[in-house]
């Protein structure tokens, strides 16, 4: 790969076209892909197509990490895909492959991947990597552990519940990585 900044993009892959979810994930694609940043998802339907799709459309680049333990079928609008054996391995490259990041409205599969890099960001295994949620979905979640991190702070500093920003947009969102990555 080259220098360019990809933005990995997490959330459900149920969303149909027409649904807000999967009309949120487009405008994000779009964002990002008019931002100068190439576009990484799981690289199957839902929010995955949606923000794939919104990145093409603008003339982005796209990145589809897939598993052979998924039977799904690659989405049309990836246009480099990233084949790895196992779940766990895809979303380790999910993270690998990324500048940044931001978590749709998504599932378990979805929290799943908020916990993972929220956590590798609060113990700096990754770092300058910014992460944002799409809309207040997420905002439950991420209360509730600011709420125990702020009533019992953990002895090597800040809490990391700043380190996830709550964009209220795909354009806020796609502006934060911007900002931060710039």
């Amino acid at each position: 790969m080259n220098s360019e900044k990809i933005v990995t993009v997490f959330g459900s892959s149920r969303p149909k076209e027409g649904d807000p979810d999967y009309s949120d994930a487009f405008a994000l694609g779009r964002a990002l892909a008019r931002g100068g940043f190439a576009v990484c998802s799981g690289g199957y339907a839902g929010v995955m197509e949606a923000v794939s799709r919104g990145a093409k459309e603008a003339g982005g680049k796209t990145y589809g990490v897939t598993a052979d333990f998924f039977k799904a079928k690659t989405n049309r609008w990836i246009d480099v895909e990233v084949r790895m054996k196992t779940w766990q391995e895809r979303l380790f490259e999910l993270i690998r492959l990324a500048d940044g990041f931001v978590a749709c409205k998504g599932g378990t599969g979805t929290l799943v991947e908020l916990a993972v890099v929220w956590e590798m960001l609060n113990k700096s295994v990754l770092t300058g990597k910014p992460f944002a949620v799409l809309g207040d979905f997420w905002s439950p979640v991420l209360d509730r552990v600011r709420e125990v991190e702020l009533s019992h702070p953990a002895p090597w500093g800040e809490a990391n519940g700043r380190l996830v920003h709550v964009a209220a947009n795909p354009a806020e969102a796609a502006s934060f990585l911007s900002t931060r990555l710039r």
